[in-house]
């Protein structure tokens, strides 16, 4: 079995913001794939498919986006009935970026946190950056923007004219992460990154992740 994670926060006050795009994804993956229904299991709602054999489990901690790792954790060892889930090669992390604009993403192997807090419990919880990730754009799209206040910015509300563009690129999510599940990350970064993806508002390039520069002032909510 393989894991998809979205991380995310829990609750109604949270779902329509920027840190909750990776359960957006989650319930796209979940509608197309015609997952199970979503279920509470440990800390996490969980819900389970199939795609050419490989079993699929999807994954919206409840922990809270810094206690992300908690509810990972007991698929490392022989909890809820699973074997031995490798990060390494088993699990695909869903996460928003603030430093990829809306409409842009990333998919990497494995890599630091970039101040990320659900990203940085991971982290502490496996002991090392080895499992893939899938960065879902929701930064400004006009380059070198300063963001006031991270937190606020993060735990607000996504604007209607951006929802757009992110509903737009879900299918092309479902295809990065029905290649992973099937294939593996190389080749869901091969034909993935760099694609032909929803045009931003603006024409200008985003930063690479090795230029990323984050000030992640997140709070206990974050």
């Amino acid at each position: 079995m393989k894991l998809i994670a979205g991380l995310g926060n829990p609750g109604r006050r949270y779902e329509h913001t920027r840190h909750n795009v990776g359960w957006w994804v989650l319930d796209h993956l979940a509608d197309v794939w015609r997952c199970t229904s979503w279920e509470s299991v440990g800390d996490s709602l969980v819900c389970d498919g199939a795609l050419e054999n490989m079993s699929v489990r999807l994954i919206k901690p409840q922990t809270f986006m810094n206690l992300s790792g908690q509810a990972i954790a007991p698929y490392l060892n022989s909890e809820g009935g699973l074997e031995g889930i490798d990060p390494r090669t088993d699990l695909l992390v869903i996460v928003d970026d603030v430093a990829i604009p809306v409409g842009r993403y990333r998919i990497r192997p494995q890599g630091s946190s970039g101040g990320h807090n659900g990203l940085n419990d991971l982290e502490r919880t496996f002991g090392h950056q080895h499992y893939a990730r899938l960065r879902l754009g929701v930064g400004p799209t006009v380059p070198e923007t300063r963001i006031p206040d991270m937190a606020d910015y993060v735990l607000s509300d996504v604007p209607a004219d951006e929802k757009v563009v992110i509903d737009a690129l879900l299918p092309t999510c479902e295809g990065a992460c029905r290649t992973w599940l099937l294939d593996g990350v190389s080749a869901a970064m091969n034909r993935f990154n760099g694609g032909a993806v929803p045009k931003p508002r603006s024409d200008e390039e985003p930063p690479t992740l090795d230029q990323q520069v984050r000030s992640d002032a997140e709070g206990p909510a974050n």
